[in-house]
Order: structure tokens, then sequence, then C-alpha cells
């Protein structure tokens, strides 16, 4: 199994981020060949701020490492540092096609009303997603809800690209379908995602949060006055608190119908605290390891050095066999 899989490099990781993808992540590592990319590439997409790209790219490669992603397990790498994800991006634009493009939902919803006035690079990005798989012959790409459409477009460009050119040049990847990962909502509003666009800092733990920060947001998290129910049925309509016993569950790896049974009967004053004093003994060593990495550029930029390298040795036979394919001249 080889899996490939990607993260926008936006900095300020919080809960969210961790429980919700960097936990799978640390999985796959022991389960088989894993190369982990932060897509600088597609963040230019949209409007950036270069120096703000620059640090969340250091940024988010010392969170992932502290977290747990090991860079003598797993290929850590940024996407710009690989050329060879630009240029077979070009090489499948031609198999690509416009009606395919159009309709992809996250083109329409990043747009907005501004289409016209949108980048060719937020039109053109899962082709770029596409060559991010196709590039390393990946058998398996983790994918949540909203990305199952990029992977099914990633499988039709590599089946046109073989049928047209009487070629197997690209392996057509499959979802891969791991734990499913935690959904962790807002402590301000728990019909929303945890956020680091989110006005309110007391909305998320970020993972540099010290211990007593940690305490004072799970305190003072939004919550309705009704004691935790035996079942998770109970919890339709309190979103609050639904979220928190979700975060519970996660960290402590169980089922949230497991932590209702611990807990049911209890009060906030009583289930915070308990959440508050597992959340700090989870994160306390992230945050303390994230802390010491994150100001170290030079130690950062070479685990991203050394992973662009073996990544670029990965992709050169499948990249080689691209251009061969089509005819091209190197």
């Amino acid at each position: 199994m080889r899996v490939v899989s990607g993260i926008q490099p936006t900095g300020n990781l919080h809960l969210g981020n961790y429980l919700g993808a960097i936990v799978n992540w640390v999985k796959m590592q022991d389960e088989g060949e894993c190369l982990f990319f932060l897509a600088d590439l597609h963040a230019i997409s949209m409007p950036h701020d270069p120096a703000t790209l620059r640090a969340g790219t250091r940024e988010m490669a010392a969170a992932l490492i502290a977290s747990g992603v090991d860079p003598d397990k797993a290929t850590l790498f940024n996407q710009a540092s690989v050329p060879a994800h630009a240029e077979l991006q070009w090489l499948l634009n031609g198999t690509a096609r416009m009606g395919w493009l159009n309709r992809m939902t996250q083109f329409k919803d990043k747009s907005g009303k501004n289409r016209e006035g949108a980048s060719i690079a937020l039109f053109a990005y899962p082709v770029l997603q596409a060559a991010d798989v196709l590039l390393y012959n990946a058998t398996h790409v983790p994918v949540g809800d909203d990305q199952k459409q990029h992977l099914e477009l990633a499988r039709d460009i590599a089946e046109k690209f073989n049928h047209d050119s009487g070629t197997e040049t690209f392996v057509l990847p499959e979802p891969y379908i791991g734990q499913h990962a935690a959904r962790i909502m807002s402590l301000r509003d728990g019909s929303a995602k945890m956020s680091k666009s989110d006005p309110s800092d007391m909305s998320r733990i970020n993972l540099a949060d010290d211990a007593d920060t940690i305490a004072k947001k799970i305190k003072k998290a939004k919550t309705d006055p009704e004691p935790l129910p035996e079942t998770m049925e109970e919890l339709e309509g309190r979103p609050e608190a639904r979220n928190l016993v979700a975060i519970y569950a996660a960290l402590e790896d169980r089922a949230p119908a497991d932590v209702l049974a611990d807990h049911s009967g209890k009060g906030f004053g009583q289930f915070k605290p308990a959440l508050a004093d597992l959340t700090v003994a989870k994160l306390a060593p992230i945050s303390e390891r994230f802390n010491a990495l994150k100001d170290d550029d030079a130690a950062i930029d070479a685990i991203l050095a050394k992973g662009a390298a073996k990544a670029s040795e990965t992709g050169a036979p499948i990249l080689a066999s691209a251009y061969e394919a089509l005819g091209l001249l190197r």
C-alpha cells in the first residue's frame, strides 16, 4: 500500500486539525508507505501573503512532527520543493476536460459570485490534486466527504490518459478507509466546525496553547444546563454537548457511546474538568515539542528538503513514463 495525502499549510493548528486528520496520518505511517505533503502550491490558488505562507508551511511541518508524523517512517515534504507535481499537472491538463472541472463543487464555493475574477489556478487545482497522487502511483488516498469528488476526478484522468495513450502509465488510486475522522466543532457554536478563521480564540484549542489556557477554554465552552444522557440519540438537538463528548471520545480513541456510559447523569460542572484534564494530558507533550520546533527554521527546512529529495526520486520514473506515453522528448 502506498498512501499519498496533503494538507493546506495554514499554520496555527488546532484540536480539530489534530483529531480530524493528523491522528490518522500517524496511524497510517505504520500500515504502509506514506508520502505526506504540505500543499503550498494549492495555497496560491487564492490570494495570499507570501511571508504568511512561508511561515505557515514551516509551522505546519513542525506541528505534524510534534504530533507524531515521523520523517524516518513517512516521506514529509512541501509540494513546491518537488517541481514534478506542477510538471505532471501540465501533462494532465491535456487529458482533463473542461466539463469535468466545471462540475467541481469546491470551485463554485470558493469563487462565489465572482467566477470570472477567480484565478485559473483555482479552476484547475483539481488537476494538480490528481497529479499529486498519480505522480507516485498512490494505491490509496485518504478522503473526507468533501474530497470524494476530487479522487473520482483523479481516477477519471488516469483512466483516460491510459486509454488515450494505450499504456498503463498510472495506477487508479482507491479511497483509504481508515478510522472515521473526528469532526470537531467550535467551543462557542456546536453547529460550526472548529476553525482558525473564527475571530474568537476561545472557539478553538490551539496546539500551541499551554495547560492553563486549554483548561480555561474548556471551562468556558458553551454548553446547556441538562446533564449528560445515557445514549447518543438523546444528544440530538444539543450540539455543544455532543461536541464535548465527541472531543473526549476522540482523545481516548473510544466510541462516544462509551463515554456517555461512563459519564451519564453528570452535569458539565463535573464533565468539563475531566475533559480539561484529558485534553491537557494528551496535548501537553505535543505542545511542548511543537513550541520547541516551530522556531527552528533550519531543522524544519532540512527535514522538508530530505523528504523532497526522496519524493522526487519516487516520482521520477512515473513522470518519465508520462512523457514517453505522450511522445514528448526530454
